[in-house]
């Protein structure tokens, strides 16, 4: 089910209550900074029941983690409005608050692809999503994914390029003992056994794989070689970023110099 939304689309699994996939295009020539209002609903196209609402991420440290996040549609004439819009239970996932406000992980990888947009006037198109297995472990009534995905697509030199990533929040668990270890904090009303977090970039491809999703042909005739956490480049050198470069160590990222322009010295999540 596509769900349209100002500025970005969901794709939506409501027998998973969550989101299959999302779409935004971050047109970073005309970005605003509209104040953040917290004001998360359900979308009244959906019935209630199969959307994941605030019950899931109650007395807990699960985030309602944006997968559109709030700043990226932020642009144009509607900017308030899909500021808005981004606070539908239909645009969130259960990820535990330090794998989301992580600068090293989540809300890192976020800020690199926003910042890219920003300081050089560029747009720049993610699509974003959980990836769902059938194995997924459950927590108040949903399964909690594991694993999300983000493929960042932009026009480098006249011609389309791509990079993609996987960011995990695994347990230090088998997926069996998982899921019973969720399963078993649910029912006691505790936090679930969620932490070993790590990041990684992989060819496009592999999220095809992961996720069953159509991305279509490569976009790349020299996609980015497949690597592995502890030495992960962020981007290939010079496609991204011409002057900006980032790594991954030890499932990291580490901190880059910036050269380009900032317009909101203060950033608001």
């Amino acid at each position: 089910m596509i769900l349209p939304y100002t500025n970005f689309s969901v794709v939506f699994r409501p027998d998973r209550r969550l989101a299959a996939a999302t779409a935004v295009t971050i047109d970073g020539a005309n970005l605003i900074d509209v104040p953040r209002n917290d004001d998360w609903r359900f979308d009244p196209r959906l019935p209630e029941a199969q959307q994941a609402g605030h019950p899931v991420y109650e007395d807990n440290p699960l985030d309602k983690g944006h997968l559109v996040r709030r700043l990226d549609p932020v642009w144009g004439a509607e900017a308030s409005t899909a500021n808005s819009d981004t606070f539908h239970y239909t645009n969130a996932a259960p990820q535990m608050d330090i794998f989301n406000q992580g600068k090293k992980l989540w809300q890192g990888l976020e800020n690199f692809l926003l910042d890219h947009a920003e300081d050089f006037d560029r747009k720049l198109t993610a699509f974003t999503g959980p990836v769902l297995e059938d194995s997924d472990p459950p927590y108040r009534g949903v399964q909690v994914p594991l694993r999300f995905w983000k493929v960042a697509a932009f026009m480098h030199d006249g011609d389309l390029a791509a990079t993609a990533y996987v960011l995990d929040q695994s347990p230090d668990l088998t997926k069996d003992a998982a899921a019973q270890a969720m399963a078993e904090a649910a029912r006691a009303g505790d936090p679930p056994p969620l932490g070993a977090f790590r990041t990684f970039q992989v060819p496009v491809a592999d999220i095809a794989n992961l996720t069953g999703l159509d991305l279509g042909p490569p976009a790349s005739r020299r996609p980015a070689p497949r690597r592995s956490a502890g030495s992960t480049a962020l981007d290939p050198p010079g496609v991204l970023r011409r002057h900006h470069h980032a790594h991954l160590a030890e499932g990291h990222m580490r901190p880059r110099p910036s050269y380009g322009r900032r317009r909101w010295r203060t950033r608001r999540s």
